[in-house]
């Protein structure tokens, strides 16, 4: 196996394994224990590795993205309950405040490309501050951007703080057995350049083009389907915190039996949207092609 997948929760696990033996996520190791107790030894002989893999949203994305099954990456998408406006706001205080652990890890091993994900509140709390310095203290140089679910055509916002750290390994990665050489400080000129990367040598920050070769107009030109196709007829159900929220049509609210329910909710909540990844993914292959 060459992908590995660590994952606490038991549902979550269950349902990880079950998208594997369908293939629709990378085939590979599921493991079930808390990140705490995984040694970097462990690790070694897998090309990916993904943390907190919740229902291996990060595995698809990279397929919809098209990054090869075998080409080496590290993905993750720490706790949000201790940054999240929903939670008790204790930030680095919380027990789930799990970047230490995962950064252990990555400080023993040293992936070449790690991504993550977090909810964007995090960053008010300084833990994109915390998390940039750790890696940038390693030869790390680190790309973020805050994107919404809305931004590929879903009727709501769900903005999440998006991350991809290289590292500087001479300028190069290796892939097949072959080392390719990219520039890091090659700068776009492109439209759409939303992305910043920090750069552990300061010498200037790089602009990443989202779409290639299109400027803002022509990427919202004719694309009038991400916003009038599946989604337009979304429902609105009005909640207990007065607030009115879209849903997929012919999704019914929370009812009391009804199988699974609470256990596929709890995962779709802490998913990732898997388009916003991939594009975000897709933006950093350009950037390194």
């Amino acid at each position: 196996m060459s992908v590995y997948y660590n994952e606490i929760d038991p549902f979550c696990v269950q349902w990880l394994r079950n998208l594997i033996d369908a293939g629709h996520i990378a085939k590979g190791d599921v493991d079930d224990r808390s990140i705490v107790d995984v040694k970097s030894s462990e690790l070694a002989g897998y090309a990916q590795c993904h943390f907190f893999a919740g229902i291996g949203c990060w595995s698809y994305a990279l397929h919809l993205a098209g990054w090869p099954d075998d080409r080496p990456v590290w993905t993750g998408s720490c706790p949000c309950q201790p940054f999240s406006i929903a939670g008790k706001g204790k930030g680095e205080e919380d027990e789930r405040h799990l970047w230490p652990e995962w950064y252990r890890l990555v400080r023993e091993c040293k992936p070449p490309v790690i991504f993550g994900e977090q909810v964007a509140a995090a960053i008010g709390h300084g833990w994109l501050d915390s998390l940039q310095s750790d890696l940038e203290g390693e030869g790390y140089a680190v790309g973020k951007a805050v994107l919404g679910a809305c931004s590929v055509g879903a009727p709501h916002i769900r903005q999440r703080l998006y991350f991809v750290a290289n590292s500087e390994m001479s300028g190069k990665w290796t892939f097949n057995g072959k080392s390719k050489s990219y520039d890091r400080q090659q700068e776009s000129s492109r439209g759409c350049s939303i992305f910043i990367v920090g750069d552990t040598n300061n010498e200037r920050s790089q602009g990443w083009s989202l779409q290639s070769g299109k400027s803002t107009s022509e990427f919202f030109a004719g694309e009038t389907s991400l916003v009038n196709g599946f989604w337009r007829d979304a429902e609105w159900i009005w909640c207990q915190d007065q607030k009115f929220r879209p849903t997929k049509p012919r999704i019914f609210p929370l009812a009391h039996g009804s199988t699974s329910r609470v256990g596929r909710l709890r995962a779709y909540g802490n998913a990732i949207v898997p388009q916003v990844a991939a594009e975000f993914i897709k933006a950093y292959m350009e950037t390194c092609s």
